[in-house]
């Protein structure tokens, strides 16, 4: 009984083919995460605006917990899987932003944290000046971004630098003015989430602006 030596070998030195690597899911997580932000970004700007009065503050509870929340933590984690850190990063610094208002407005509306009434304008304050800097080195830092993009988060930090100063000082005035600078980046949000959906189906990109910084 003879053996084929020769394809024996051949069978050994043969190469083993791994198997192809998968492949990445695709996708564009700003369409899910524009329109969540857009729902935060909208219930504050009502507020701000005193359509929403103080009474009824955990109204926002809902949008910005359980949508702007929730939404950009899925839309941050979406964008980091598919190799976008830099927008899931973004997309995850405002999820946490959202679900910590909220949870600030629980707070103090059943009073969780045992605040004094008279130390609550310095805690909403403190607050408020830890994302303030916060969105500030954000604006510097994603400036090589569209400017659509950076256009967002300088009105972002311009609404926040508002309303601490109006939280500071007991002014209205200063409240609404917070407000209008709200509504602005709510419309640019829309505008850009309008491109991201008319590209995704089959449509023309709309102008974004030239980034800052190359």
């Amino acid at each position: 009984m003879s053996t084929d030596h020769s394809t024996a070998a051949e069978t050994v030195s043969a190469p083993v083919e791994s198997p192809p690597a998968a492949a990445l899911p695709a996708g564009n997580p700003a369409l899910l995460g524009l329109p969540c932000f857009m729902v935060g970004g909208i219930g504050l700007t009502l507020y701000l605006f005193g359509y929403l009065p103080a009474a009824a503050v955990g109204t926002l509870v809902p949008m910005t917990l359980l949508v702007a929340g929730l939404g950009l933590l899925v839309a941050g984690w979406w964008a980091i899987r598919i190799g976008q850190g830099a927008v899931g990063a973004i997309f995850t610094v405002f999820a946490t932003f959202w679900l910590s208002y909220a949870y600030l407005v629980l707070s103090l509306v059943n009073d969780w944290l045992k605040i004094p009434a008279a130390s609550a304008g310095t805690a909403q304050a403190t607050f408020l000046i830890a994302w303030l800097v916060v969105f500030a080195v954000l604006t510097l830092a994603t400036l090589r971004l569209p400017l659509a993009f950076t256009a967002v988060f300088a009105l972002v930090t311009i609404t926040v630098a508002l309303v601490l100063v109006a939280t500071l000082n007991g002014s209205t005035a200063l409240l609404t003015i917070a407000g209008i600078v709200a509504a602005l980046f709510v419309l640019t949000a829309v505008y850009i989430f309008y491109d991201g959906m008319t590209q995704e189906l089959g449509g023309p990109a709309r102008p974004l602006g030239a980034p800052l910084v190359r």
